[in-house]
């Protein structure tokens, strides 16, 4: 299997075993990805340890957020390197310190909203910010709607519903912002990501997608539009789980979701170099690799059935871009 992926300027090489963790740890399931300012990486996994940091070559730095968080799942990094921590175990959004620090706490601990109800939250996902520093939450598995806050925390709004129109979502699993403001959302099991402007307002969707998982913007120089990486999920059914071309993969598209390269996929899923399990976090560097968190673990039965799994499973892999 070749190490590299894509084609054209968005080929990238698959690098093994890039972080270095201190013996006897795993990172189980990784929910998330974020890079600093420094290009720190800061994985949010489900194991021992919740939140482990490395520096760009893969050297450990450190962990935090033991006895904290219950379910990583999703990672937001601000201008600042505030980290936005999603535990869709807890229910809760933690605004923290590259440190651990917490600064800020959405929603109640171990307390959800009733399923469905559309108040925060019942298994929130993934946080982004507008431009103002306004902070939306996709809010998720027992929920099927965005919240959008304050900087400081005050509920400002909250729009969809479940369903397959417009504005409803069937497993709201993440979501991003660009510098003009736009909202993206993953909207997982109805295979799209929809947009709207800052306030909820629906412009529009991007099909030619297999249950968008990971999502991240790429917004490069201020005169550049943006361009997104998707982490697809594969098939879930057992009728459908070997066929071709379905993913896992990584998608990139442009500001119009035109589809520009596609890493991986053709072959389903596998441990292999260039194959993936379950993209489920994304993150980029400065000098534009990309960050692969896989939930992997929980995966594993779902394709392979009662087949022994490796330990450690992987379920982190950086990319680097070929230039």
């Amino acid at each position: 299997m070749s190490n590299t992926l894509g084609q054209g300027e968005h080929t990238y090489r698959v690098v093994e075993n890039w972080a270095k963790l201190p013996d006897g740890w795993e990172f189980m399931d990784v929910g998330a990805v974020a890079v600093d300012s420094k290009d720190r990486v800061y994985v949010f996994c489900r194991g021992d340890h919740p939140m482990i940091v490395f520096d760009a070559e893969g050297n450990f730095i450190k962990s935090w957020g033991e006895g904290i968080f219950k379910r990583a799942h999703g990672i937001h990094i601000d201008k600042d390197d505030h980290l936005y921590c999603t535990d869709d175990g807890d229910h809760t959004v933690r605004k923290c310190t590259t440190d651990g620090k917490i600064l800020m706490t959405l929603g109640v601990p171990g307390k959800p909203a009733p399923f469905l109800s559309g108040e925060p939250f019942h298994r929130c996902t993934h946080t982004a910010l507008s431009p103002k520093g306004e902070i939306y939450v996709s809010d998720g598995y027992g929920n099927a709607c965005v919240h959008k806050y304050t900087p400081d925390g005050k509920l400002i709004k909250s729009w969809g519903e479940p369903g397959t129109d417009p504005g409803q979502f069937n497993i709201v699993h993440n979501i991003v912002t660009d510098k003009d403001g736009w909202v993206y959302v993953a909207d997982r099991e109805n295979h799209r990501v929809q947009v709207f402007d800052g306030n909820g307002r629906y412009e529009t969707q991007w099909n030619n997608l297999h249950r968008p998982c990971g999502l991240y913007c790429a917004c490069g120089a201020p005169n550049q539009k943006p361009t997104f990486i998707i982490g697809e999920l594969g098939p879930s059914l057992s009728v459908n789980l070997k066929y071709k071309n379905l993913g896992p993969r990584l998608s990139i598209v442009d500001a119009q979701g035109k589809l520009i390269a596609r890493l991986g996929g053709e072959e389903g899923p596998g441990l292999q170099t260039g194959r993936f399990l379950a993209p489920h976090g994304l993150a980029m560097d400065s000098k534009g690799s990309i960050y692969v968190g896989e939930v992997s673990y929980a995966q594993w039965s779902q394709i392979y059935g009662e087949q022994p799994m490796p330990r450690p499973l992987r379920s982190l892999q950086k990319l680097v871009r070929l230039q």
